[in-house]
């Protein structure tokens, strides 16, 4: 699926809940991740982010090395519904493929969400899992992480590229 780009006026919607658990949601779902999956260095996606204005988040940090994580977590109508510590770190977003910015997140959370069969799940997360969950649900309101910056004017940096030599 392509992905919507800043400044898509789709990407500032706030998405529906799910009520619909059938094999149209789990084909969905299956290609939101092998989009998730063909970015480079994608390790969430919101389906917001493709188009679709309901709340399904996928999120999956194992590809990282020595971070904790769930592996990969399918999170619909997803809510936080604990948090703390706060500490600032580097993002980058698929939908906002030239930049990236300082943003501060919660250090750990907890979410509540439905998984694909419509079943209540629950995960703690910390560190870069957490902060993975937080930008994607983000999406689910229409906020970028452009939109949490520290400071525009200080923490938003032009993405590298690196060529191949």
């Amino acid at each position: 699926m392509d992905i919507i780009k800043y400044p898509d006026p789709r990407l500032k919607q706030v998405s529906a809940a799910v009520d619909n658990f059938d094999d149209q949601l789990c084909d969905f779902i299956r290609e939101l991740e092998q989009t998730m999956r063909a970015g480079p260095g994608g390790v969430g996606i919101a389906a917001p982010q493709v188009g679709y204005s309901k709340q399904i988040v996928i999120v999956d940090v194992s590809s990282r090395p020595k971070i904790a994580s769930h592996g990969c977590m399918i999170l619909i109508n997803p809510e936080l519904t604990h948090w703390e510590g706060l500490a600032v770190g580097r993002e980058g977003c698929m939908s906002v493929p030239d930049y990236t910015g300082n943003v501060i997140r919660a250090e750990r959370i907890t979410v509540q969400a439905l998984n694909e069969r419509g079943e209540q799940q629950e995960f703690a997360c910390e560190g870069f899992e957490a902060r993975a969950v937080q930008h994607e649900i983000d999406h689910l309101q229409g906020m970028l992480f452009l939109d949490r910056l520290v400071s525009r004017r200080n923490d938003l940096f032009k993405r590298k590229v690196y060529q191949k030599k």
